[in-house]
């Protein structure tokens, strides 16, 4: 699959020896016979042939911003030291999330009240069949506003399958303990269809 929207002059990273660019498939005389080897550029004009049975090792260059990286150098240590700091990175924001992780757990959170007659009333206004997955979101969803514990939940799915419903439920059990609620909404049509 990394190999789909591949084409000759897209950049790629080789995990062990950074970004360089795809020049194609070449067939190398390896083991007795001819095998497909990718063709990998490099600064300098350095070429590295990757056979396909390696080709878990090479990806496609991904970037979300739009100045180019340079092409390593093969042989060098510089891809090895961005490596490891990009290593170094990751532990210290896994330790920053563990550490917030931890005091999410230790604080206390809105304990939100049992669902009230208004609430009911409120859901029997939905015109349509709620989904097994809908009935048991909006359970979950409301233990967790019951609890005492912060709540930490993300709710996501394909367009039309249900998620507004359930987070109008959230919100006017939020609004029967006297709580506002904000929605931030992608598209005004989305806006419109929250309001009706």
């Amino acid at each position: 699959n990394n190999f789909v929207d591949l084409n000759i002059g897209d950049l790629v990273v080789h995990y062990q020896h950074g970004i360089g660019r795809f020049r194609g498939l070449q067939k190398i005389k390896a083991g007795g016979g001819l095998k497909d080897h990718l063709v990998i550029e490099y600064d300098r004009n350095e070429k590295l042939y990757v056979p396909v049975t390696a080709m878990h090792l090479v990806q496609k260059y991904i970037a979300f911003h739009a100045a180019k990286p340079k092409l390593y150098r093969l042989g060098n240590k510089e891809w090895q030291r961005v490596k490891a700091r990009t290593r170094k990175g990751i532990a210290k924001l896994a330790w920053e999330l563990l550490g917030l992780q931890a005091v999410r757990l230790a604080s206390i959170g809105f304990k939100f009240s049992a669902d009230t007659e208004w609430q009911a009333d409120f859901e029997k206004t939905f015109p349509y069949l709620e989904t097994p997955d809908q009935i048991k979101t909006t359970t979950e969803v409301k233990l967790d506003m019951e609890s005492p514990k912060p709540m930490d939940r993300l709710l996501c799915g394909d367009v039309g399958y249900g998620k507004t419903e359930v987070a109008m439920r959230a919100a006017i059990k939020a609004v029967m303990d006297n709580k506002q609620v904000a929605y931030r909404v992608p598209t005004a049509s989305l806006a419109e269809q929250q309001y009706q």
